[in-house]
């Protein structure tokens, strides 16, 4: 399933960024664990350090919207990088959803999931990904992307 270095000599490489429930709060809640930057500005930092990236963007608290977009996207891309939050390790149906779709996803989390509660060491996601990259704080996008592109 991986299908890297994406190249972008013809066209600007195509990445759906997907949050989950409660990533709406960053730099509000829990500082201590997802730090203080709202996500639409580290994404208006993101497009500025890859200016060969489109990036689109979406958001919701809503599982089933998370799918809907999968779908949306998930043939058409070039790729997804998603980070499911707590439906990580609750969600079938989203893992399914990842597994139903021809673009690779990467799965993405700013905490190190597997050194919090022991529920959270589960990914229903992961055994569909084309990678997981967790534990980097808002970098965990950034080394997404990089490793789109390397």
């Amino acid at each position: 399933m991986l299908i890297y270095p994406f190249t972008t000599m013809n066209k600007p490489l195509q990445v759906m960024i997907i949050n989950g429930p409660n990533l709406n709060l960053l730099g509000k809640r829990e500082p201590e664990v997802y730090g203080n930057q709202d996500f639409e500005s580290f994404l208006h930092a993101l497009k500025t350090q890859f200016p060969g990236v489109d990036f689109h963007y979406f958001q919701s608290n809503i599982e089933g919207e998370l799918i809907d977009c999968i779908h949306a996207c998930g043939f058409t891309f070039d790729a997804i990088i998603l980070n499911a939050g707590a439906y990580t390790h609750t969600s079938i149906g989203i893992g399914d959803a990842v597994k139903g779709v021809t673009t690779p996803v990467i799965e993405v989390h700013i905490s190190n999931t597997y050194a919090r509660e022991s529920f959270r060491h589960q990914s229903y996601i992961a055994p569909h990904a084309a990678g997981v990259i967790v534990g980097f704080g808002l970098k965990s996008y950034t080394l997404a992307v990089q490793s789109l592109l390397h």
